[in-house]
């Protein structure tokens, strides 16, 4: 079953409160998305450990109802 973006954005907005989430369905499928986050809570972490977070947010959704996820995250300037 394919996940609508404003599910994705609640669910990482959710975890990540402070965050600016744009999601852009890559492909119109529903299964195919780009998630930019850009958050405070990413200062001082690794590009890893921002991903690791975002992914917890989806609380395991990656790779069944979420099929492909292209991730960009990064801390305010």
């Amino acid at each position: 079953m394919a996940m609508e973006a404003h599910e994705i954005e609640g669910m990482i907005r959710e975890a990540l409160p402070d965050a600016d989430v744009r999601i852009e369905d890559l492909r119109g499928d529903g299964d195919h998305y780009a998630a930019y986050v850009v958050s405070p809570s990413f200062i001082g972490k690794s590009r890893v450990q921002q991903h690791q977070m975002v992914y917890a947010a989806l609380q395991g959704k990656m790779g069944g109802d979420l099929h492909a996820l292209a991730l960009q995250t990064s801390a305010p300037e």
